[in-house]
């Protein structure tokens, strides 16, 4: 029994009614209910038509509860309530299932209740505590429309200007604060407030009532970009994984993101996750690629299903030239050995060529870009990118070297400028993996162009005892025919341009194509430059014939040399083409020597 209801009992007049409400009864009296409920005034006649003198109701099913139920017993007794955001959408409820109407009194709790509500909605921080309690009545107040027009009311504030409105819950219950200097009063101005005001408070939502509102704020046409960073503020605020993972890359906090209150099981966060990646907007870029990683990371761990983890890899593919390496090394959740979940890398990668490759139109025959092309700059990133991922992963023993060898050639050739990257992930992994045969070695090692590399990455490879003997000949070579070429390029030039201006002027060209004629003493400073640049090149012939003069000092003989390169070509009798190369590469090889005399010559 209710204190109130024992009151009433005690006040000299004994109850003739009986209403029990879940576990408590409350002995009340026929007249101030009948004169305000039509559901009691019907329930009373129907009991006291009968012979029993007693008259005992039960009302399981009405909203709120004992609680909302003892409000309106105050109010058919005339005792002043009072009405706030918590209680009156219970209050509501309830009025409607016990028939409240103005028909049976003016100004009936119906009435004082709906006017109530209007003023709620019109304030954020009221309107959001009222629809927390719709869900303890949510079939009730959906269909007595106070969950849609709640939302409503919510959205179109979230959708506006926030200084139009009240400030968010967060701030409300801030008072303002008050100074006195010199005898004037000033007040402290607010904080200001940012598009994100209401990303924390209606975290605090359900996510069934949630999910109405991101419908409301889809419908008023909202930036998707918003929309999805208020999912990801209620999926870190409900699921523990994504707080343990790195936090937000933009560094934005969100009313607290990082402090999870989620007490969901595990199966429950499951199917949280899936909902909020099917709710993320179906557009490119409107979720940063660190925070679509952090979600899969989640659903790898929770065992989300195929299709959620699916969608997000589609999602990371389409982006994949904004990810960070660090985001990109995914530990192993499978039962493969290997440290990171190289398969679902694969997976996100082969999406991306997918999509670029298709919507790309500036690719021309022979693998070469055209020119100036801005759709050609993803490509590249993600080759960079790559080649930095399986520097990462090569390190790692049990990773196969199909495995390396699949992930690296999804990258085109003429999406690296230079082969430095992937050089540098084949030596970390042939020092990883001693035990690889020759064999295996030549067919990694054909990832590479040893003529895109860099000088310093040719130095390093001509020193590199992991490498096959066959690929280090190819870096030598290569390296000098660069040399050469650039060596006799000045000086095809400089004759060519000297027979043409026997007067002693120098005709360089113009943007237009045409010539211009410059003095002799301009002449004579341009002759300057290229002796420097002669002395360079000097300087570097000089540093690849000591590289040579080591590689033979480790090869003991280049008799021994030319021995291992006849073993190796009658191993390959069985396919001719792969015998003619060799043979072309040994002719090439056999006049470095009068060749680099002849340049010798010319140098000096």
């Amino acid at each position: 029994m209710s204190a109130f209801a024992f009151r009433l009992c005690t006040s000299g007049l004994p109850s003739d009614v009986t209403i029990e409400v879940g576990e408590m009864s409350f002995h009340l009296h026929k007249f101030p209910l009948l004169s305000r409920s039509g559901l009691l005034e019907k329930l009373i006649e129907e009991f006291c038509s009968g012979d029993r003198s007693v008259c005992v109701l039960k009302l399981d099913g009405i909203p709120g509860g004992a609680k909302s139920f003892e409000l309106v017993i105050k109010f058919c007794y005339g005792v002043k309530i009072e009405l706030t955001a918590l209680n009156a959408v219970g209050l509501r409820c309830a009025a409607e299932y016990l028939h409240m109407t103005d028909d049976y009194g003016e100004g009936n709790l119906i009435t004082q209740t709906e006017a109530f509500l209007n003023d709620v909605f019109s304030d954020w921080a009221d309107a959001i505590k009222a629809l927390e309690t719709c869900q303890q009545v949510l079939p009730y107040a959906q269909d007595l429309h106070v969950v849609s027009r709640c939302i409503d009311s919510l959205a179109m504030k979230a959708c506006a200007d926030p200084n139009l409105f009240n400030w968010p819950a967060s701030e409300c219950n801030n008072t303002q604060k008050i100074s006195i200097w010199n005898g004037i009063s000033t007040a402290t101005k607010p904080k200001s407030t940012g598009d994100d005001w209401w990303f924390g408070d209606v975290s605090s939502l359900s996510f069934p009532l949630y999910k109405l509102f991101i419908f409301a704020l889809e419908s008023r046409s909202m930036k998707p970009e918003k929309i999805a960073a208020s999912l990801m503020c209620y999926a870190n605020r409900y699921i523990p994984l994504m707080n343990r993972q790195s936090s937000f890359s933009s560094g934005t906090n969100y009313a607290n993101p990082g402090a999870s209150i989620s007490s969901l099981s595990e199966a429950d966060q499951r199917a949280l996750l899936e909902e909020i990646v099917g709710l993320l907007p179906n557009k490119r870029e409107v979720t940063s690629t660190h925070l679509l990683l952090k979600l899969l990371r989640a659903a790898m761990v929770l065992h989300a299903s195929p299709s959620c983890k699916e969608n997000l890899e589609k999602r990371v593919g389409a982006q994949l030239d904004q990810a960070s390496l660090v985001d990109l090394l995914i530990p192993n959740m499978g039962y493969v050995d290997t440290l990171y979940d190289i398969d679902c890398v694969q997976r996100i990668l082969d999406h991306f060529m997918s999509v670029n490759l298709h919507s790309s139109h500036c690719i021309i025959e022979e693998g070469q870009p055209l020119s100036g092309s801005g759709s050609l700059t993803p490509m590249t990133m993600v080759a960079a990118l790559m080649d930095g991922y399986l520097a990462e992963v090569a390190p790692d023993v049990n990773l196969k070297p199909l495995k390396f060898e699949t992930l690296a050639s999804v990258i085109p050739d003429y999406a690296r400028p230079n082969d430095d990257g992937i050089y540098h992930a084949i030596d970390i992994y042939l020092k990883a993996h001693p035990w690889m045969t020759d064999c295996e070695k030549e067919q990694l090692c054909r990832l590479m162009d040893c003529q895109k590399l860099s000088l310093d990455a040719c130095s390093h490879a001509a020193q590199n005892e992991r490498l096959p003997l066959r690929v280090i000949v190819q870096v030598l070579f290569f390296e000098q025919l660069r040399l050469r070429t650039s060596i006799s390029s000045w000086f095809f030039v400089d004759n060519v341009e000297s027979s043409r201006n026997p007067s002693g002027n120098l005709g360089l060209p113009k943007i237009d194509g045409s010539r211009q004629m410059v003095p002799v003493q301009d002449r004579v400073k341009g002759d300057g430059g290229m002796k420097e640049r002669v002395s360079e090149l000097e300087k570097e012939c000089f540093s690849m014939k000591e590289a040579l003069q080591k590689i033979v000092i480790t090869k003991k003989s280049w008799k021994t040399f030319a021995k291992r390169l006849v073993s190796k070509q009658k191993s390959q009798l069985c396919n001719p083409k792969e015998s003619k190369r060799c043979s072309l590469k040994e002719q090439a090889f056999s006049g470095n020597g009068k060749q680099n005399h002849n340049n010798a010559e010319v140098v000096h």
